[in-house]
Parts: C-alpha cells; sequence; structure tokens
C-alpha cells in the first residue's frame, strides 16, 4: 500500500483517522480514569485532587526550591538569586533548583503512582508543572539528564519515572534530551528511613557518565530531572559524576520536594 508520497506503508499500520476512531471506541468501552478511580475527559488528576496540590510559586529560593514564605529571613546568596539561609551556608553542588509542588498526602500518591503502578499518564502532566515551575532554568539549560535507575532497578519497575517525566519534558523545551549519558553503575539501597548522612553515603560514587555521554555533556549546562528532592543527596551524587566529565554546570528540576529537606537528621 503506499502512501501519498509514494512510500510503502506496511499493510497492518492505521491510518491516522482509524487510529482515532479506535481510541474513541476504546475511550466508550474503557473510559479513562483519574487516580482517584474517577472517569475523567482525559486520564489525570480529577479537580478535587488537583486543588489540594500545593504548588511553589515565585519567590522561591533559588538554591533548593524552597518557597521563600516558609523560610524565615531569606538572605541574597553570592550566586545570584535570593537564598534561603540553608542555602547560603551550605550550598547544594547544583547550582540551581526548581519544584513545581511540595511533596505530601496531596501530591504522593500521583507520584507513586507513576513510580510504582506504571501510570505513565502521570509522566506528561508532572512535565508541564516542571516546565512551568523551572521555566527559568530550561530557558539556559542545554541539555536536559534524568536520574538513572541501576539496570536491576529499572527490570523490576519496568519504567524509569524521571526518564519518562524528563522525555516529553524536553520536547516541550526543545532541548536535547540525553536518556543515557548519565548511568547508575551500582546498586543502592533505598533511600527511604535513611539520615542525610546516610542518604549521602548510599549513593557515593553511584553514578557515571559514560564515555558517549561525556562528549554530550562537556561544556554544556545539564538540566537533571527527578521526581522528588529529599536531602538532594542522590542529585548531588548525579551533579558531581556530570561535573566531573565537564559540564559547564548542573541545575534540578523536580515534581515535588519535601519541606524538610535541609532539616532531615544528619
Amino acid at each position: 500500500m503506499r502512501d501519498q508520497g509514494g512510500g510503502t506503508r506496511a499493510f497492518w499500520e492505521p491510518g491516522p483517522r482509524l487510529a482515532g476512531a479506535a481510541r474513541a471506541v476504546l475511550n466508550l468501552l474503557l473510559p479513562p480514569v483519574t487516580h482517584s478511580g474517577e472517569p475523567a475527559g482525559s486520564a489525570g488528576l480529577d479537580v478535587g485532587a488537583f486543588n489540594r496540590i500545593t504548588f511553589l510559586e515565585a519567590p522561591v529560593c533559588d538554591g533548593c526550591g524552597v518557597g521563600i514564605a516558609a523560610e524565615p529571613g531569606p538572605l541574597l546568596g553570592s550566586l545570584g538569586g535570593e537564598r534561603c539561609p540553608a542555602c547560603v551556608a551550605q550550598p547544594f553542588a547544583f547550582a540551581r533548583a526548581r519544584a513545581a509542588c511540595v511533596y505530601d498526602e496531596a501530591s504522593r500518591d500521583a507520584i507513586l503512582q507513576l513510580k510504582h503502578a506504571d501510570q505513565q499518564v502521570f509522566a506528561p502532566l508532572f512535565a508541564r508543572w516542571i516546565a512551568r515551575a523551572a521555566t527559568d532554568l530550561l530557558d539556559e539549560a542545554d541539555a536536559i539528564a534524568p536520574v538513572p535507575l541501576h539496570p536491576f532497578r529499572l527490570l523490576s519497575r519496568r519504567a524509569n519515572q524521571a526518564a519518562e517525566i524528563a522525555r516529553p519534558l524536553a520536547r516541550l523545551a526543545g532541548r536535547a534530551y540525553l536518556p543515557d549519558a548519565l548511568q547508575r553503575t551500582r546498586a543502592t539501597d533505598s533511600q527511604g528511613g535513611k539520615s542525610a548522612r546516610g542518604r549521602r553515603l548510599n549513593v557515593r560514587r553511584a553514578f557515571h557518565v559514560t564515555t558517549a555521554g561525556t562528549q554530550q555533556v562537556r561544556g554544556r549546562r545539564i538540566l537533571l530531572v527527578d521526581d522528588v528532592l529529599t536531602t538532594g543527596a542522590t542529585a548531588e551524587a548525579c551533579t558531581a559524576a556530570l561535573l566531573a566529565a565537564g559540564a559547564r554546570a548542573v541545575d534540578l528540576a523536580v515534581v515535588a520536594r519535601v519541606r524538610t529537606a535541609r532539616t532531615l537528621p544528619m
């Protein structure tokens, strides 16, 4: 079968009209639902769940993304941009950070649905949230890289949630997407339940930039993407590997950050 450009289309490939009709029939038989189980015009968050999300609006700390109103006495850091006292006293390894929302009971379920339940519908939604929260970082980024999973963890989850978010984000921003430049070369324990020091030790030297990745990151400003910022240990370990490979700078963008990211037990 020949298409309008004279090429050959495989006989099993549906045309756009047929594909659209098939999707319409499927949606009629099996309507998309929100994570709360309510039918929706398109899968995602229902209105009630969306309204419970605490989105982080400017002004935020340039270093960690926390809302300035949540931290008393914001200061102007030497790196430029308003910074909370914790980031002035002890900056992260990454240059700047933005988070779309607070990680709490309202946002946790949707994030975990993507992370552990393979609900890929949330990935483009989160990408849009980050695109809004990190507009300034995206404007200056040369490329976008996700925090990688170890191959064993990837097999069990079937997808890397950071990569599923970073891919549509790169497409939205028109930036290069580097899915394989950064690799996790050491299987690590879960970060859950660990102190800030325990988290840092757990991911120490766990990440490596490949030979091909070195060519992709050298001299470029990289936007690192993950789902949640807790203590920043994982992002800092990734940042160290990217900077060692020649990246000019590394910024961080996440879907959500915990309120107590800088105050967890050391």
